[in-house]
């Protein structure tokens, strides 16, 4: 349950239910999760009607995670946007069929991957600006008679190292 808490909190919008368990089961557990939609007693084909089903109606700026730790979810994981098996009980075919494996047989272990994830991504926007920033600063400078050839390989070694110095705060991000 909060897992399902923290998808929300993270901005995922709807989480849909696919099982192949009993109705009754499947909607008492989608009740107490907080699960938007739920579809039970589903066979491997089925899952993935429901995922092309989801597929066809998302925007182009959204997409669709699959997460499964099974042989039976194997074809919705590689049909999915983004497949993510819980590898750690996992079947080798979901594993296999996933586009992220979790090492951890743990929900939230997808809500760390998923700030992990942006945190990333900033880091990775912050080199590129910079990196570009500093470049055209330097090459207007070097146009204008204002600074050498050798201040730009200079500028571009040291946006080089920064870019990695600045990079190594994501080794900090999987503690």
């Amino acid at each position: 349950k909060m897992a399902v808490t923290k998808l929300k909190q993270q901005g995922i919008k709807r989480i849909v239910m696919l099982t192949g368990d009993h109705v009754g089961v499947a909607n008492k557990v989608a009740e107490e999760l907080l699960v938007d939609e739920v579809y039970a007693e589903l066979l491997p084909d089925q899952k993935v009607e429901h995922v092309e089903a989801i597929l066809g109606h998302k925007s182009k700026d959204k997409q669709v995670v699959f997460v499964g730790d099974g042989m039976n979810d194997a074809p919705v994981l590689a049909r999915a946007d983004i497949g993510v098996a819980m590898g750690g009980i996992g079947s080798d075919a979901a594993i296999e069929a996933a586009d992220v494996v979790l090492m951890e047989d743990d929900p939230l272990a997808l809500c760390k991957a998923i700030e992990q994830a942006k945190q990333t991504r900033a880091i990775l926007y912050q080199n590129i600006i910079f990196a570009l920033g500093i470049k055209v600063l330097v090459m207007i400078l070097v146009a204008c008679g204002l600074a050498t050839m050798w201040a730009a390989v200079f500028a571009d070694v040291g946006v080089t190292l920064l870019a990695v110095i600045n990079s190594t705060r994501a080794l900090k991000l999987r503690k």
